[in-house]
């Protein structure tokens, strides 16, 4: 083991920046932090952990998980400084994309009341917070870097809760400046609470309830919250070894060329054989005997996505290990990677075409929409990958993927999905098809004003709705919560 120095300029090592024990080469997942963590670093920590557990509403989405977020990024930059110098305008350009995009994500609970969407967007906010952490990609991989807060966080807590050094000056500045603010809370607050009961009123407002189910949340996302910035704090001082751009090849150039000259003569023969089926719609299915709707789409959909993320996989690896290292090889990759990105397009078209003709015979649900997002997606992918063959470095490739994937549930929260799936299924009522009123009945606050303004019975629809509407403490504010219970309020009783 040899002990290395972090080898930036002084004025710009974060004041968290430590000495490392690490291993020659890469580094391991866990390695030892000699130095004492210094005391801002612990109360920015602390301060967002309290925040997270004053302001983040755990069992819905709200408005307070945005907040948290701002919140966690102020602190950061406040206390940090972070990449100032160090890896130049370029990295701080990618961070705050990423940061404004998890930001991004996040707010959609302030706007949607649909839990299961508010679940996607926060599983790729976390994936965006960690990649503009982590910055440039690292010799671990992009699965890692977008698991690099939570797995860093095992180490990172024993690191920030090493015994600080002596307090210097600017040390000593925070801390007092720290004690002094809660000095005057302590002191102020209740002689203003007694002194007025409207503003009693009002900081009892932003006070939660503290109840037995509440105290375990509000622990659970302290420690979350405390450990989180715990491995921000960590990867920030010590970033990890950013990946070499080395050249490898794996398999010789039969093998690649064998796979994907095949594959493109399979894909070719499938679109020319079925090209009436594959873009036929309902108007095939009618001039088709013994062919319904459901035998048409649901017969192929599901093959042809497994198809489409099979090859996904393929063209990602031939870029990564196919032999590019005569001009020869290149021109032949060009090809068999263009023809096969053009053939999977088609192949991603053939199966949305038939998953909207399923929808159209048997109705909307929201799954039948995530599948056709997913595979809306997946084209995108493929059209990047294009991009990829004039150079074929596709180095950016994965970030970008998960990027557009991040950018396709924001806009499908914009979409309002819910509420577009209440609307088509309603307009197919109205032409004289089966309605699912139960399935109806289970959607979120978010279909209120499509149900209230087409159906007579909005106000019996609404009722199951109308039990998840009590009244939300602010950190829990959702507008379309909000707006629903305008709505629920001016119906008339259900008869």
């Amino acid at each position: 083991m040899s002990e290395q120095v972090q080898n930036h300029p002084a004025h710009a090592v974060p004041p968290w920046a430590v000495r490392v024990v690490r291993h020659p080469g890469p580094r391991p997942l866990f390695e030892r932090a000699e130095a004492a963590v210094p005391v801002e670093a612990k109360l920015a920590a602390l301060a967002v952990a309290v925040a997270g557990a004053v302001v983040v509403p755990v069992d819905r989405p709200g408005i307070g998980w945005m907040l948290a977020l701002l919140i966690a990024a102020a602190a950061l930059l406040a206390c940090a400084r972070l990449s100032e110098a160090r890896e130049g305008k370029a990295r701080r350009w990618r961070q705050a994309g990423w940061a404004l995009l998890a930001i991004a994500l996040l707010a959609v609970g302030a706007l949607r009341a649909a839990e299961w969407l508010f679940v996607l967007c926060g599983l790729a906010a976390a994936a965006a917070a960690s990649l503009a952490v982590v910055g440039k990609r690292t010799v671990h991989g992009v699965t890692y870097d977008v698991l690099a807060v939570p797995l860093e966080a095992f180490r990172a807590v024993p690191w920030l809760l090493r015994r600080s050094p002596r307090p210097g000056r600017h040390q000593g500045r925070v801390l007092g400046a720290a004690l002094l603010s809660g000095l005057v809370l302590v002191v102020f607050l209740p002689l203003l609470i007694s002194a007025d009961p409207r503003f009693a009123q009002f900081v009892g407002d932003l006070v939660p309830d503290v109840r037995p189910s509440s105290a375990v949340q509000a622990v659970l996302v302290f420690a979350v919250g405390f450990a989180a910035m715990a491995a921000v704090f960590l990867i920030s001082a010590d970033p990890l070894p950013e990946r070499e751009n080395r050249k490898t090849t794996v398999g010789d150039r039969l093998s690649w060329t064998s796979l994907l000259g095949t594959l493109s003569v399979l894909f070719t023969a499938y679109v020319g054989v079925q090209a009436t089926a594959l873009f036929g719609g309902t108007d095939y299915v009618l001039r088709t005997d013994g062919l319904t709707s459901a035998d048409y789409a649901r017969g192929g959909f599901w093959q042809l996505c497994a198809c489409t993320v099979l090859t996904l996989g393929i063209v990602a690896a031939a870029l990564r290990w196919a032999p590019k290292t005569t001009r020869a090889d290149r021109t032949v990759l060009r090809a068999l990677l263009g023809a096969l990105t053009v053939l999977s397009l088609v192949v991603v078209l053939s199966a949305l075409s038939r998953m909207w003709t399923y929808q159209q015979a048997y109705g909307f649900t929201v799954p039948r929409l995530l599948v056709e997002v997913c595979e809306i997606w997946l084209g995108v992918v493929f059209v990047l990958i294009g991009a990829t063959l004039g150079t074929l470095r596709a180095n950016w490739l994965p970030r970008a993927a998960i990027a557009t994937a991040a950018l396709a549930l924001l806009g499908l929260a914009a979409a309002n999905p819910e509420a577009a799936i209440a609307t088509a299924n309603l307009d197919r009522a109205a032409q004289g098809k089966p309605l699912d009123v139960r399935y109806l009945s289970r959607f979120s606050a978010d279909v209120a004003p499509v149900v209230a303004q087409r159906r007579p019975d909005a106000a019996c629809l609404l009722r199951p709705i109308a039990g998840s509407l009590a009244g939300d403490a602010w950190p829990a504010w959702n507008l379309s919560r909000s707006r629903a219970r305008e709505i629920v309020r001016s119906q008339a009783p259900c008869a």
